[in-house]
């Protein structure tokens, strides 16, 4: 028996062509199939996009979508608009990738800002200027026209209005962030706080807690609040006394896409998915009885 698990889902509605050759020359043999529609509960709808601040610089990198249900792809382009103050549509804001940027489950997807425009000296950003600009207002417009993975409309348009900051070109650092540590005994969290909002999705995967005495990351739920300024860790069981180590992955971003590493203007794009986050800084903090 052969089994096929798709990367995303299959879309309710469509029709699907199967191609077996049994290597015998005996030519191959097709089927077609069509996915059936067998939910029938609502369609789905903008969750949140991030950053979920008020205030974004004017070299904002990617905002994050994130939806209820896995959605169909190929319309993020036609279906994702950023509009300024008036109400007037901006002209290709966005970088346009033949393979939209969608998580496995297909319910998060990542736009990123052209960095071209974004970065000072490119040619991109000397003719056609950058997105957004320093003391304006715009709005991120999600179309409730945009289908879902069976093949129905958003519920609703979404809105995410927003002003614009100055740019930020300066690394976060470690150095900055205060660290609140719980009483040994108790499942209290642990709470990390920053001087800025830093990339949700990198914040949820890049930063954990390590206990100095056996260098394993502890087990526990992650949240992340207060416009992404704050990074709370609550751990599956008691907080043994001792020392212990937040350890983050130098690859982490604020919004301008800065990292622990470098600020933007001399890094290099590359998918998020494609970096990779083997080396780390630390803080260290203990936990009292």
């Amino acid at each position: 028996m052969l089994t096929f698990r798709p990367r995303f889902p299959l879309q309710a509605g469509g029709q699907y062509r199967v191609v077996f050759n049994d290597g015998t020359g005996s030519g191959a043999r097709e089927r077609t199939f069509e996915v059936a529609d067998a939910d029938t509960g609502p369609a789905a709808v903008v969750e949140e996009i991030y950053p979920t601040a008020d205030v974004l610089p004017e070299n904002q990198l990617k905002f994050y979508l994130h939806f209820s249900a896995p959605m169909s792809r190929g319309e993020a382009y036609s279906r994702v608009h950023l509009l300024d103050e008036n109400g007037k549509r901006i002209t290709l804001p966005f970088l346009e990738l033949d393979q939209e940027l969608w998580d496995r489950a297909g319910r998060r997807l990542t736009i990123f800002f052209d960095p071209a425009r974004v970065k000072r000296g490119l040619l991109p950003h000397e003719e056609a200027g950058i997105p957004i600009e320093d003391g304006k207002s715009y709005t991120l417009v999600v179309e409730k026209e945009w289908l879902d993975a069976r093949g129905k409309p958003l519920q609703r348009d979404f809105e995410k209005r927003f002003r614009v900051g100055p740019a930020d070109r300066e690394p976060p650092r470690l150095t900055d962030w205060v660290v609140s540590a719980p009483q040994a005994g108790s499942r209290d969290p642990l709470i990390v706080e920053f001087p800025e909002s830093l990339d949700h999705a990198l914040l949820g995967r890049l930063v954990r807690i390590v206990r100095a005495a056996r260098r394993k990351p502890l087990q526990g739920e992650i949240t992340i609040d207060r416009h992404e300024t704050r990074w709370r860790f609550t751990p599956d069981a008691p907080w043994p006394a001792g020392r212990y180590y937040v350890e983050v992955g130098t690859i982490l971003e604020d919004l301008a896409g800065n990292t622990l590493e470098r600020p933007f203007e001399v890094d290099v794009f590359e998918r998020v998915e494609e970096r990779v986050a083997g080396v780390t800084e630390t803080l260290k903090f203990e936990v009292k009885e």
